[in-house]
């Protein structure tokens, strides 16, 4: 033991690396645990750890090139990640008060920056100008907590993106054009090179990459191989940024939104990303960021101290003016008030970028021969001093503001109703061919954020035994419940000997409360009477739950569109808003564009739920059952087809409903499809659901229940 000891130096700073990375880790791993207790946002100890062990600090640590690495990778993951978790219809919902608050934010700190340079440091214009773009940038250090705490689709937050996407991008662009005019090189050739490559820019990531992602994602289906190939990208988009003249964090940002519609926010390789960008690529940034920070420039010298603190007092008070601008432009509440300005006043990336860059950039020499810089040392020491108190002050509002916003939900869902939705969905499986892609479809159809029970069952035959069936079953099971874990999902597996499948499916669906039942097809198999016959109809007349009955030709993940074909006077029964719910979760899940064949009246109450949910649709026509071979659409490869049924008696059904099964058999060869039989809620079903059983005994309307349950199921995303 003393010989390995003595083979170990633990001079300072260090310079072993496993002794270093093992610190590392412990401070990432102490660091929420302690600080949670005294209520301290994590990410703020992350800061401080990182200053307390840095060069400036204890000096335990260097920041060597190991640790820029990982900072700069960590940087990188955070834009990503914001980039990833926005929903395009959203985002383009509120893309124009993206652009007003990217403006806000933007000419603001530009304003108030470049006066302070003026006539408080007495710096020249073009120092004044480069000093208040540092200001007009941010950093989203604080996007971890908002994402942590479940409000990252608030939107508040997608404002604050879209606009710290835009700000950023002017100030970077501000900070270009200052260099070069320092140095001379602004001229046309100049404005050309920068038009030009920005333009080849946007093309690529915007164009390129999403098809070629999709493509290679379809034809990869291995985990590593698909997290490996993202995190490629996600470093190429930054070296294309750089290379069109901007920060690779603009380029990490745009490699996420492309990415947004290809990457399931319920898929295994979503679980994948947020966990390594999480646990490390995150923390070694924040903690990089720590390492700057030298506490001695407070007690060192008063230029220093008047500069940072003008820069500290100017910086948060021209991100805070923008943020209250926002909510009084916008109507927003004091909380979101609060995360707008939480996500924008954090300085470091790009201002740190800015001011390096600045430092360095030579004008000239004075009497005795020293160098004149564009910013000066003051300015860079006291960058690091605004970048430590914005960070503080960003991570603190921004968790203050979300933990608002999760109370105020939570009063609201009290308000709407004491007891919410059960969502119960049961997956009956037969073999492993078909497991996972009925798992995947019901990820995509569950809630995202709400706490579903999945249930794996597998019924067995005990007239008919084979000696190792049952192991043979509760392996598939296993199997199952393993993919479901890699997607943060619980599976509960239910082994049951019926010799009845239709009995024990039915049985399990009313001991269970089931509220979802997903029927698999092989691939292989056919669609002949012994399944989409006597025993479907047999299930239909028997199951009290929204059935799906689902054949995939290919993963779900890899559909690009999603057809759904909505009979006339379908929302006209109390089973419309259940299966409704469910056909927007996909959209929602997958963040695929969804194409709606319905009639003018469907349509139109259709609208009205898009107002206030967005997802990517198109309206079309609805074909007529008159003639059923009208419903033959014209697939596009990567198709997936949605068909919602009926049952006997309700007032969608029609008599060539029946004919559905064999008719997809023809036609649908080629591509997968996913056939859906409202919930018939009876009796028994009504009383699971409080607003319809308090509600059914008064003189209410079938649409005006409808209309409340909609309104209920749309409460809880």
């Amino acid at each position: 033991m003393i010989s390995l000891l003595g083979m170990i130096e633990f001079d300072l700073p260090l310079s072993h690396q496993g002794v270093k990375f093992f610190l590392i880790l412990l401070i990432i791993l102490l660091a929420p645990l302690i600080l949670n207790r005294l209520r301290i946002p994590p990410l703020l100890g992350l800061i401080l750890a990182g200053a307390l062990i840095g060069p400036k600090g204890f000096g335990l640590m260097e920041r060597d090139s190991g640790i820029l690495l990982s900072g700069s990778a960590g940087l990188l993951y955070i834009m990503f990640l914001a980039g990833l978790e926005i929903e395009l219809e959203e985002f383009k919902k509120n893309s124009y008060k993206s652009f007003v608050f990217g403006m806000y934010t933007f000419w603001i700190p530009m304003i108030l920056g470049t006066l302070a340079g003026l006539y408080l440091f007495e710096f020249t214009w073009s120092s004044s100008i480069l000093l208040a773009s540092m200001f007009a940038s941010h950093t989203l250090i604080a996007y971890p907590i908002i994402s942590k705490l479940g409000v990252a689709k608030n939107r508040a937050v997608t404002v604050a993106i879209g606009g710290t996407l835009i700000t950023d991008t002017l100030a970077l662009l501000i900070l270009a054009i200052v260099v070069g005019m320092a140095q001379g090189e602004v001229n046309g050739i100049f404005w050309v090179k920068l038009g030009g490559s920005l333009v080849v820019f946007g093309f690529l990531v915007l164009v390129l990459l999403p098809r070629f992602g999709h493509w290679f994602l379809k034809k990869n289906e291995d985990k590593v191989t698909q997290y490996i190939f993202v995190l490629a990208l996600v470093f190429l988009g930054a070296i294309l940024a750089e290379l069109a003249g901007m920060e690779g964090i603009i380029g990490a940002f745009l490699v996420g939104l492309a990415l947004s519609p290809i990457i399931s926010k319920t898929s295994p390789l979503m679980n994948r990303i947020e966990f390594v960008g999480n646990a490390i690529f995150i923390p070694f940034f924040l903690i990089s960021v720590g390492m700057l920070v030298d506490f001695r420039v407070f007690i060192s010298d008063r230029e220093t101290i008047f500069v940072a603190l003008v820069m500290t007092v100017v910086a948060t008070l021209a991100k805070f003016l923008a943020a209250v601008a926002a909510q009084k432009s916008f109507g927003y509440t004091l909380a979101e008030r609060r995360i707008i300005f939480g996500l924008s006043n954090a300085q470091a990336a790009a201002t740190l970028a800015a001011v390096l860059v600045g430092y360095n950039t030579l004008l000239g020499t004075n009497e005795l021969g020293e160098p004149i810089r564009l910013l000066s040392e003051s300015v860079l020491n006291g960058t690091i001093v605004m970048i430590l108190v914005t960070c503080s002050l960003a991570t603190l509002e921004a968790q203050r503001g979300a933990q608002k916003i999760i109370l105020s939900q939570a009063g609201l869902e009290e308000n709407i109703g004491k007891r919410e939705f059960p969502e119960k969905i049961l997956i009956p499986i037969r073999n492993e061919e078909t497991a996972e892609e009925l798992l995947s479809l019901a990820l995509f159809l569950k809630s995202s954020g709400k706490k579903s029970s999945l249930y794996g069952l597998s019924i067995l035959n005990p007239e008919n035994q084979i000696y190792d069936a049952e192991v043979k079953a509760q392996k598939i099971l296993n199997k199952t419940s393993i993919l479901a874990a890699a997607t943060d999902n619980f599976l509960i597996e239910l082994l049951r000997y019926d010799a009845d499948v239709v009995h024990g499916i039915a049985s399990t669906v009313y001991e269970n409360k089931i509220t979802d039942l997903i029927l698999g097809l092989h691939v292989q198999q056919d669609l002949d009477d012994s399944f989409l016959g006597k025993m479907t109809n047999s299930l239909l007349e028997k199951v009290n739950a929204t059935t799906y009955i689902y054949k995939p030709h290919q993963s779900f993940s890899s559909h690009k569109r999603h057809l759904v074909i909505i009979p006339p006077r379908a929302e006209e029964e109390l089973g419309f808003p259940f299966w409704l719910k469910k056909v927007w979760n996909i959209a929602k899940n997958s963040g695929k564009r969804m194409i709606f064949y319905a009639n003018e009246d469907t349509q139109h109450y259709l609208q009205k739920i898009l107002d206030n949910n967005p997802i990517r649709v198109d309206f079309r026509p609805f074909p007529s059952w008159d003639d059923p071979g009208n419903l033959n659409i014209l697939l596009k490869p990567d198709d997936n087809l949605i068909m919602i049924l009926s049952r006997k008696g309700n007032p969608s059904y029609h008599p060539n409903m029946d004919l559905v099964p064999e008719l997809v058999k023809t036609w649908l060869k080629e591509h997968s499809f996913l056939l859906v039989y409202p919930n018939p809620l009876d009796a028994r079903t009504i009383h699971s659901h409080d607003f319809l059983h308090s509600n059914l005994a008064g003189p209410r309307s079938r649409l005006e229940l409808i209309g409340t349950g909609i309104s209920r199921l749309f409460q809880h995303k």
